[in-house]
């Protein structure tokens, strides 16, 4: 059985002829009369009581009509459905991203994102970097919102835009008046870091080792206000986003480049390599990528 049988079983009880079923479905009536003897040997039941004068649904026929108008709207329906999702009338986006690093890049992009595509959801979740890949490996979100380098043996990256980091120190530090420094001129230096399952605490360290030191760890968080806190009380220094710096809102923080090495600081979406990706996921990537691009 197949749909096109279910289609012109349903025109011809509707029509309750073969010769007006074959008109309005514009195909001969020898086909319509082949189909629907192969319908009923398929099913082996009698569909249509057919007699000189009418043409009228038997038991079988009735029943059979009612489930195939069901097919046939559900088919409709399906294809209408589709064709919503290819044209981006609909769909969702399951997103996760580092935190605080979301609230910098996002808000604008998906504000314009939602003016296009109204009918497109995004749902968002908070993951440090490194989980934030689990997830993204496992599927539990199509896309990822975290910083260069990722694994390009598990996913694809597309890159958004880069920002440097720079070291916060209290107003009274000795480099306080600085406009920029070298990180070996910090090797004794107490650091608060953050915890090793984000991204900025491998970064940092490699940055540290780079300069020909392993830098002292004197405290570690999780959370970006709580290290500015910790800085703020001369507990230690610290390496963060330059766009962390204006969030953090602390009259006794005072910023200084860093000079050398370069530290790489560059967001990217990611995604499974080789897995299929949404309609909508994959509107979202290009409408960000265009509007965040490097």
């Amino acid at each position: 059985m197949d749909i096109r049988q279910l289609q012109y079983f349903v025109e011809v009880a509707k029509q309750k002829s073969f010769t007006k079923a074959a008109n309005t479905l514009h195909v001969s009536q020898p086909s319509i009369s082949k189909m629907m003897k192969a319908l009923e040997e398929e099913l082996g039941v009698v569909l249509l009581d057919r007699t000189e004068r009418k043409m009228e649904l038997t038991d079988a026929g009735e029943l059979v009509y009612d489930h195939a108008t069901k097919v046939l709207h559900l088919m409709d329906s399906l294809a209408l459905s589709i064709g919503e999702i290819r044209n981006m009338e609909r769909g969702r986006v399951k997103m996760g991203m580092m935190p605080t690093v979301g609230s910098f890049l996002l808000p604008n992009v998906i504000a314009l994102f939602k003016k296009q595509y109204p009918g497109i959801d995004i749902e968002m979740k908070e993951y440090s970097a490194k989980l934030l890949e689990v997830h993204v490996e496992q599927g539990s979100i199509d896309v990822g919102l975290t910083v260069l380098p990722a694994d390009t043996e598990k996913f694809d990256a597309v890159p958004l835009q880069a920002e440097d980091l720079v070291a916060i120190v209290h107003r009274e530090h000795w480099i306080s008046e600085r406009e920029s420094i070298s990180l070996a001129e910090l090797r004794e230096e107490a650091f608060i870091l953050f915890t090793e399952e984000y991204a900025i605490h491998d970064v940092v360290k490699q940055a540290c080792l780079r300069a020909g030191f392993e830098p002292q760890v004197a405290y570690m968080s999780s959370l970006w206000d709580f290290v500015g806190e910790l800085v703020a009380t001369q507990l230690g220094i610290s390496l963060v986003p330059r766009s962390i710096v204006r969030r953090l809102n602390n009259s006794e923080l005072r910023t200084v480049n860093i000079s050398s090495p370069k530290i790489d600081w560059q967001y990217a979406l990611i995604f499974r390599k080789d897995h299929y990706l949404s309609h909508a996921a994959r509107a979202f990537i290009s409408f960000a990528e265009q509007h965040l691009s490097p």
